[in-house]
């Protein structure tokens, strides 16, 4: 009877760890309205079966609108959001979500974590919205722009069963 041996090789392992998926991972939207270069940087956390709203994220609290870094919108021309003007430039996006209501938020501190730095005093621009509530549940955090017109977008925020919208005109 022929013995066959059969020869082990060892495997080498990688010191790097295995590339998951990032739970938030981090993206941005873009749109030009007009001569206006609209662009929302932030990163997209996942709903994975938690109850967002009231849950996770407490009711009448700041939220930095996104995971991680603070979401932060940047426009190349001024905008009229809600009657008022919204100088070109770049801002930290920060909502304060309630049931009935949400307040909108654009801070002159865009490059913070979170909301670790956030202080009302910056506040540059604050509105209210009503949050729109959906049978759908969208699983991550979206933001959009959207053209009207070549004057006029909106910006809208989705995520659980809730959405926000508004409007701004591109101040000629």
């Amino acid at each position: 009877m022929k013995k066959v041996v059969v020869e082990e090789k060892a495997t080498e392992t990688s010191a790097e760890p295995d590339k998951k998926k990032p739970l938030s991972p981090h993206t941005s939207t873009m749109a030009m309205i007009g001569d206006a270069h609209i662009h929302i940087d932030y990163s997209s956390p996942g709903v994975r079966n938690r109850i967002i709203f009231g849950g996770l994220l407490a009711y009448d609290q700041l939220w930095q609108a996104g995971a991680h870094m603070a979401t932060w919108i940047e426009t190349n021309k001024d905008l009229i959001i809600d009657g008022k003007m919204l100088p070109a430039g770049k801002y930290g996006f920060f909502t304060i979500p309630s049931k009935e209501e949400w307040t909108i938020i654009f801070n002159s501190n865009w490059d913070q974590h979170g909301k670790d730095e956030y202080e009302e005093k910056d506040d540059v621009l604050r509105f209210k919205v009503k949050p729109i509530i959906s049978d759908e549940v969208t699983e991550h955090l979206e933001y959009q722009v959207n053209k009207i017109n070549d004057n006029e977008g909106a910006i809208s925020l989705s995520w659980e069963k809730v959405s926000i919208k508004f409007n701004f005109k591109v101040n000629q």
